[in-house]
């Protein structure tokens, strides 16, 4: 519970410092504050609905691909904390938490699903940080799980564009 209120706290004070301010300000919030939100957004241990930042940013008159482009990037970066933090675990620690044969069994799931489901979960918004946390912690290789990473983060944000630009030409009706 406490974890929960820690998160919540630190995650209002994100948005609010960040997108808040240029709002009360009557300003059109810049993507420094895009790229910051975004990057906590990734960071496992602070779980935030981020995708709804793309279209809000865009109808501010953010560049879509510019967008697409900050939020791959600041996710990745948050992620490769997320697969340090992972990758610092010691397996000793692990089979003494769920045991040696569990461990091994759900080492060998990832290395088989893990590419998949590290796309799936990065594709859908879903918590694709504790993904990357648990790619660390199983030893999954990082170029591999960065790749699929990129390749889900890309289609779910440039899918997120496409959506908002096809239901603004839309509402906007012929010209």
């Amino acid at each position: 519970m406490i974890g929960v209120l820690v998160t919540a706290v630190i995650a209002i004070i994100f948005v609010s410092t960040t997108l808040g301010r240029a709002i009360y300000a009557g300003q059109s919030p810049g993507l420094t504050s895009f790229a910051l939100i975004h990057f906590a957004g990734y960071l496992f241990f602070l779980l935030m609905p981020v995708e709804a930042l793309v279209p809000v940013y865009q109808g501010e008159g953010h560049a879509g691909a510019t967008l697409v482009l900050l939020a791959v990037l600041t996710a990745i970066a948050a992620q490769i904390i997320d697969y340090s933090i992972g990758r610092s675990v010691k397996e000793g620690s692990i089979h003494e938490l769920i045991g040696e044969a569990r461990y091994l069994r759900f080492k060998a799931t990832i290395d088989k699903w893990g590419g998949s489901a590290i796309v799936l979960f990065n594709l859908l918004p879903l918590s694709s940080p504790n993904m990357l946390l648990v790619a660390g912690i199983t030893r999954y290789s990082a170029r591999r799980a960065f790749l699929y990473s990129a390749l889900g983060l890309t289609g779910k944000y440039l899918a997120i564009v496409y959506a908002f630009d096809t239901v603004s030409a839309f509402l906007a009706g012929p010209s």
